[in-house]
């Protein structure tokens, strides 16, 4: 049961449905994506989240896009893809995202959502899955470590940002101009 103030109120009859998203979804998935992942979640990684991600991954792998349902509101939702790699025999299960609606996190929502995304993967064949987060996401960490991950390795994102000149260029160009 989800315990929050303004989370649904679960009855006798409503149980956690979780189901395939459809193309209706997107606008609600993509909200509750804006919702968590924010400059204050991930510097980096919430740039990463925009409605492209939702189509293209549901475009490639609609099976393994999926939605947690209450009543008739969607609590929250994962994203995953597989990949083959050529000089490998293994198929890997990818879980790009997995998001529940803000203060409704901790009521199972995600364990369900990843149990079933699991049980999905190993159907097609999947032999492991991979997910990746933000080093400083010590929740995410916990909550993927309770559903059995482990290996952590923490890797180094890196940025470009191409719309502001290089200061060293920019500063040779200066000098250049000062001369002519």
């Amino acid at each position: 049961m989800i315990e929050e103030m303004n989370a649904p109120q679960q009855t006798e009859d409503e149980e956690l449905c979780i189901r395939e998203m459809t193309i209706d979804d997107f606008p609600i998935v993509f909200h509750i994506g804006e919702d968590l992942f924010t400059s204050d979640y991930s510097p980096s990684m919430y740039r990463t989240w925009d409605e492209y991600e939702i189509t293209t991954l549901y475009n490639s792998d609609s099976e393994l896009c999926l939605v947690a349902e209450l009543g008739e509101k969607i609590l929250g939702f994962a994203l995953g893809t597989t990949v083959e790699k050529s000089n490998s025999s293994w198929k890997y299960g990818y879980l790009v995202w997995l998001g529940v609606r803000p203060g409704l996190q901790k009521g199972g929502v995600g364990a369900a959502l990843f149990k079933e995304i699991k049980r999905r993967m190993r159907e097609q064949g999947v032999r492991m899955i991979i997910i990746d987060t933000d080093a400083d996401n010590t929740a995410g960490i916990h909550f993927f470590q309770k559903q059995g991950f482990g290996n952590i390795q923490q890797h180094v994102y890196m940025t470009l940002n191409l719309s502001r000149k290089n200061s060293k260029k920019r500063k040779k160009a200066e000098k250049t101009e000062k001369h002519k």
